[in-house]
Order: structure tokens, then C-alpha cells, then sequence
């Protein structure tokens, strides 16, 4: 990659990696394995996986499972995670595909497909604090007790292999677009996924495509652009936004984890050689939002062990000039009867099922609104809170004595980096990003040490 092409990815957080892929005599369909936060209480679908692997070289070697996270015998596993990526490395089963860039096809489980780019991201462009202004931003917020596990994983590993999704704005596809026809590029590999997953192709971009990539991050990053998308040019505040560019879609607690490994390296390493550190960068799969084959689907609330007739009454002192409308699908899911900008939660409790409206919200989404509820009445009161897939479980636990549920309306693709930037971060178990089967597979890997 030329100097000048270089230079303008320093700016844009995104750029082409060292990427090592299995030889042509490895089995891919043993060694593509799902993203370890999957299946967690399906102990038996990690079974199936491991005697479907065999001795056979494989990711799985490579990962740990977050259904093992909590297991006695972790701190060897972990080592033995470590032991198989220098063995990997010693018996030469990658190829290197130096400065490169990677369009991939995953065609999902529904037949669907979406598209990605791999490569590799600055840590030092990403923040999962709420409310920071990186280009690379967490969308939810990160449970920072599931961090130190995962240190213990990389912190001596040699390479990373990554599930991490970073999801740009781009409703004109300018980005991905140009590489649907396949021409030019060098396919580098083509297989079934295993486990119900569907199926994958991957290709080198060529130089000029490369230099594709970062015009269109380049426009997508631009201040002007961002200020029309968002509406940050009628800021209230008079502030300059940061822009944001990227935003996690998957995979936040690996990249948290990367980073903390990061700044920890950075502790004792020469301020002048922290560009040289491998373990800066991050190896992720950018993904666009609008791509018709990711969707997103809500995340529903169902309280227990409480009274409903009195959540209720504190409900209506907690938004004072909120009411409830009878007419349960009349108006859209963001106005009043009278088309205002409001909030509209179903509450479903002792077989009946009613709309709740707060007019003119504070915050961007009607997760936000209820969830800030749910928190400070949990708190006082008592009641657990669960976070549920799906209308008709949560209308069956619903018919429970001393329970209620809560059905939210789907995030709009669009409200994603505006509630981000104007929010912080999205509250969390806001969205669902498709099925487990469709998570990315692990396939690329990436030199850290």
C-alpha cells in the first residue's frame, strides 16, 4: 500500500490488514466455527462441534466459548487455546495475504445475503465509554466484569481470530456496491458453514478497490455529510459532534477486551513504538446497516414479582402527561393521538393488553424511555426484570399472577447512529442483530505478537 493511500486510512480508523487464512488442504468446513457468545445454554450445540472438528485444525481450537467461560477447569483451557495458535503458527497452516482487504458474501440461513469487509481497525479510534466521540463507538453498554476473562484468552495469544461486526451508514450503498459483480477480485475461498449457518465466499480486493474503500469512508465521514444524516448542523448546544463512522454491531466485549490488552502494552512500551504494536489493531467484518439481509428485531421486557396495579400507578407519576390510548393500533409507533412526537409501549398484564404513550420523550428510543422506568422502580420496589425474543413468549409469561409485559417497537435502522451520538448508548438489550446461526463464523486471523 502506497504512502499516500496509508495515510489517508490513519484518518479513517479502518484499514487493510495482514490477514492469514488456512492452506488449501485444510478442511474450511471444520475450521469455520460460530461466534463463542452463541449457544451459551446449548452446551449441546458446542458438543456437536467439537466431534464434528475432530483432531481436524479448526477455529474452535482457537476460541473460547463463552458457555465454558464459567467452567473449573477454564485457566487450562485457556492455555491450551494459547499452545494451539503457536502450534498452528510452527506448522505453517496459514497463508499471508499481506495489506489486503476482504469482500465477503455470507449467504444466511434464511437464503438472504450479506455483505462485509475485512480488515483491521485502530484501537486508538475506538471508546466504549457512553457518551465518548471515537470514530469507533460501542452501541450498548459493556458489562466491564466480562472483560477480564477474555484478557486472560488474548493477552498471550499470538493471533486473534475475530466475530467482531462494525456497522456503517451508508443508506446508498457506496461502500459494498461496487464488489456485488465479483470482477477483478481473486476468489480466496468458498464453502458450507456447518450447524445450520449457510454458506460463504471471500475475495482480495485489488489495489484500485482499496483506494474505492477509502473514498467512501472518506464521504461518510465527512463533517457536512454527518451533519445532514444526523442533524447535527440544528445542534441546540452551538457544539462541534465528533463524527462517528463506526459503530459496533457485534462482538463489543472482544474488541473491549482488544483494547484493554492494548492499553495495558501501552504502559510498558515507548510512546514511539505504539504504532508498531501488532496488538493496536483489531481485525473486524464492516458491515452496512441498511443491508436487507441484517435485521433488526426488539427486545422485549417482562417484569416479575410485582404488583401491576401499582407499577402502573408509579408509571404515570414517572411520566407525568402520559396516558394510555385505546386504540391499540391506530397511530404509529412514534405519535400521539394527536401527532406529536411520542413513545408507545404495549403493556400486556391479567389478560388484557394496553398502549401506554409518553408524549415528547427525552430520550431517542422507547427502550430508553421504559427502560429508565424499569430501573429506578426495580430499585425501589423489588421485581426481576427479563429481557425476552419475541411477542407471543412475552404474552405467555405475561398470563403469569404478579407479572407484566412490556412489547417495544423495532429500532428503525436509521435511529441507530443518531441515538448513539445524541444518547451515548443505546440501553441496553435494545436490539437483536438475526438469528445465532447467521453471527459471523470465524475464518480470517490476524498476527498480534
Amino acid at each position: 500500500m502506497n504512502e499516500m493511500l496509508n495515510a489517508r486510512f490513519q484518518k479513517l480508523g479502518f484499514s487493510p490488514a495482514d490477514i492469514l487464512l488456512p492452506k488449501n488442504n485444510i478442511d474450511m468446513t471444520r475450521w469455520a466455527v460460530v461466534a463463542c457468545d452463541q449457544f451459551t445454554s446449548q452446551p449441546e450445540y458446542w458438543r456437536s462441534v467439537e466431534k464434528t472438528v475432530g483432531d481436524a485444525p479448526s477455529a474452535l481450537n482457537l476460541i473460547l466459548p463463552e458457555a465454558r467461560l464459567r467452567a473449573p477447569d477454564v485457566d487450562r483451557h485457556i492455555k491450551n487455546i494459547n499452545q494451539a495458535m503457536e502450534n498452528d503458527l510452527k506448522e505453517n497452516i496459514f497463508d499471508l495475504f499481506p495489506d489486503s482487504v476482504i469482500y465477503l458474501e455470507r449467504v444466511q440461513s434464511d437464503g438472504k445475503i450479506r455483505h462485509g469487509l475485512i480488515g483491521k481497525i485502530d484501537l486508538e479510534d475506538y471508546d466504549f465509554t457512553p457518551g465518548n466521540g471515537a470514530l469507533i463507538r460501542a452501541t450498548e453498554g459493556t458489562v466491564l466484569s466480562r472483560i477480564p476473562p477474555r484478557v486472560k484468552v488474548r493477552e498471550h495469544a499470538a493471533i486473534e481470530i475475530s466475530h467482531v461486526m462494525l456497522l456503517i451508514d451508508d443508506p446508498e450503498d457506496k461502500l459494498l456496491a461496487p464488489f456485488r459483480d465479483g470482477n477483478q477480485m481473486k476468489l480466496l475461498y468458498q464453502f458450507p458453514l456447518r450447524w445450520g449457518g449457510g454458506s460463504v465466499k471471500g475475495w482480495k480486493l485489488t489495489d484500485a478497490q482499496i483506494s474505492h474503500v477509502a473514498d467512501a469512508l472518506e464521504f461518510l465521514r465527512d463533517p457536512d455529510e454527518q451533519a445532514r444524516k444526523y442533524g447535527l448542523d440544528n445542534n441546540p448546544d452551538g457544539e462541534d459532534i465528533s463524527p462517528l463512522l463506526f459503530a459496533v454491531g457485534d462482538g463489543n466485549h472482544s474488541l473491549a477486551t482488544a483494547k484493554q490488552c492494548y492499553e495495558d502494552l501501552k504502559k510498558i512500551t515507548p510512546e514511539s513504538e505504539w504504532k508498531l504494536l501488532p496488538a493496536r489493531y483489531a481485525l473486524v467484518e464492516i458491515v452496512n446497516l441498511h443491508d436487507d439481509a441484517l435485521r433488526f428485531e426488539p427486545i422485549h421486557r417482562h417484569v416479575s414479582n410485582i404488583n401491576p396495579e401499582k407499577l402502573i400507578d408509579a408509571l404515570l407519576r414517572f411520566y407525568p402527561g402520559a396516558y394510555f390510548d385505546n386504540n391499540l393500533d391506530q397511530n404509529p409507533d412514534n405519535q400521539d393521538m394527536n401527532g406529536r412526537n411520542a413513545h408507545r409501549i404495549k403493556l400486556i398484564y391479567a389478560g388484557q393488553e394496553r398502549v401506554f404513550v409518553i408524549p415528547n420523550p427525552t430520550a431517542q428510543l422507547a427502550v430508553g424511555t421504559l427502560q429508565a422506568f424499569l430501573d429506578d422502580y426495580t430499585a425501589k420496589n423489588g421485581g426481576e426484570i427479563d429481557y425476552i425474543h419475541g411477542d407471543d413468549v412475552v404474552r405467555d409469561l405475561s398470563k403469569q399472577p404478579d407479572s407484566m409485559g412490556f412489547l417495544l417497537p423495532a429500532m428503525g435502522k436509521d435511529q441507530l447512529f443518531r441515538t448513539v451520538i445524541k444518547d451515548g448508548v443505546l440501553p441496553r438489550k435494545t436490539f437483536s442483530m438475526g438469528h445465532a446461526r447467521d453471527k459471523r463464523y470465524y475464518i480470517e486471523a490476524r498476527k498480534i505478537r
